[in-house]
């Protein structure tokens, strides 16, 4: 009569787990971290703004409108608004925002400048 197996061996689970545990150490470092490539936005003072022609002037307000100087603009003709400017200010875009105005309003515009070509974007206060 056969003997009954009592014990497991584990040597080749141990021999198997140091191999990956190996492998591991090896490719860790290897590996970048990648993240989301974000630029943040460039925040400037007013009186920085005022000195300087080049940079294209828009305004968000409170009640999330768009304006251009003194002009509302809406919200379909971002796009072609900044794209006929776009030559005039070679030195970007800066947003002014209100404090009150939402988060997705001044993202949209950020959104359709940079769509519309335009490389540098800054918000003020």
């Amino acid at each position: 009569m056969r003997d009954s197996f009592n014990e497991i061996n584990i040597t080749p689970l141990t021999d198997i787990f140091l191999v990956l545990l190996i492998i591991m150490m090896v490719i860790a470092p290897m590996l970048d971290q990648q993240g989301l490539n974000l630029a943040v936005p460039e925040v400037v003072d007013k009186q920085q703004v005022q000195q300087d022609p080049k940079i294209m002037n828009m305004t968000v307000t409170s009640d999330n409108r768009y304006f251009y100087g003194e002009e509302e603009i809406p919200v379909t003709e971002l796009e072609s608004l900044i794209t006929a400017h776009i030559k005039e200010y070679p030195d970007g875009l800066l947003i002014q925002v209100d404090d009150n105005s939402d988060h997705g309003t001044v993202v949209k515009l950020m959104d359709v400048a940079r769509n519309s070509g335009m490389t540098s974007i800054s918000l003020a206060r």
